[in-house]
């Protein structure tokens, strides 16, 4: 089974070569950790109310991309969205390598060095079984041309891409304008996805302004 932090990787995977498509730092690490957060509160580990974000059940998940987030919510103190989001963005990165080595694994994605301009060295990922990576983005696709009710985690996916700005370099700018009504009514259906869309906006917002203000 591919969760849902998997499929946020597959969906910023390029289609051919396996590169990641080109979207902001913060675009990247924040979308890995509103997912970790999603799927724990999917598995029911961890809900969310106007204020905090609290533990359900410390139960592990048995993924090894969720229990540590799982573990540090059991340990600390509640807080709020907005703090776990940056807590887990922090370490996005390793999130990622660790999905993108067990998609490897699982026979979905290859792995190859390559040079570019034969000085610098790059990692792709090019799909070993290339209907599992499209199926992610045509799946988000139908629901958006659709008028019926999506599945829950699809809502969590369509959550994660819209704050993120994932959508604007899958979708040229006709695209993305004609689907924005569908977008948000589909991301009014998740109150979960509500929540780290909140959360994910108020911190963009406030690494905006402090990047203005050194400017």
């Amino acid at each position: 089974m591919v969760g849902l932090v998997e499929e946020i990787t597959l969906l910023l995977l390029r289609d051919e070569r396996g590169a990641f498509v080109r979207v902001p730092t913060w675009s990247l690490r924040y979308s890995i950790a509103g997912a970790v957060l999603m799927e724990l509160a999917d598995a029911n580990r961890i809900d969310t109310d106007l204020e905090h974000l609290f533990l359900v059940d410390d139960t592990p998940t048995g993924d090894e991309l969720l229990d540590p987030t799982l573990a540090e919510i059991a340990a600390g103190d509640r807080q709020n969205t907005r703090f776990w989001i940056e807590h887990v963005a922090e370490r996005a990165d390793d999130i990622r390598a660790a999905a993108l080595a067990g998609l490897v694994a699982k026979g979905i994605l290859t792995e190859r060095d390559e040079r570019v301009l034969l000085l610098f060295k790059t990692r792709r990922y090019p799909a070993a079984e290339g209907s599992i990576r499209q199926a992610v983005k045509l799946r988000l696709m139908e629901v958006l041309l659709s008028d019926d009710i999506p599945d829950p985690r699809d809502v969590m996916l369509i959550c994660l891409a819209d704050a993120c700005g994932i959508f604007r370099v899958l979708l040229s700018g006709r695209e993305l304008a004609n689907l924005v009504p569908r977008i948000e009514q589909v991301t009014r259906l998740d109150l979960i996805g509500q929540t780290m869309v909140r959360a994910i906006d108020d911190v963009r917002m406030a690494v905006a302004a402090a990047t203005a203000g050194h400017l």
